[in-house]
């Protein structure tokens, strides 16, 4: 094998492996949609409650998109690092 097809062959792994990477972000999208659904639910069961649902709600969105967050960073660091 020369150089330019290793050279090749590495930049596609790096691509599949930045794609890989970013399945990671599929968990945290469910994640998010279902709370929200969740806090939907709550509210429109009691409304007087809304305030701290959302509360909590938008708490929680913030965890699970920590985790997208991470998947991204991790992704960069593949493409422009190695």
């Amino acid at each position: 094998m020369d150089a330019a097809a290793a050279a090749a062959l590495a930049e596609g792994l790096k691509a599949l492996g930045v794609g890989l990477v970013m399945i990671g972000a599929i968990g945290p999208g469910i994640g998010i949609g279902l709370l929200v659904n969740g806090a939907l639910q709550g509210i429109a069961r009691n409304p007087d409650a809304s305030g701290d649902i959302q509360t909590n709600m938008i708490l929680g969105i913030a965890f699970a998109e920590a985790i997208a967050i991470y998947a991204l960073v991790v992704a960069l660091i593949i493409l422009f690092v190695f």
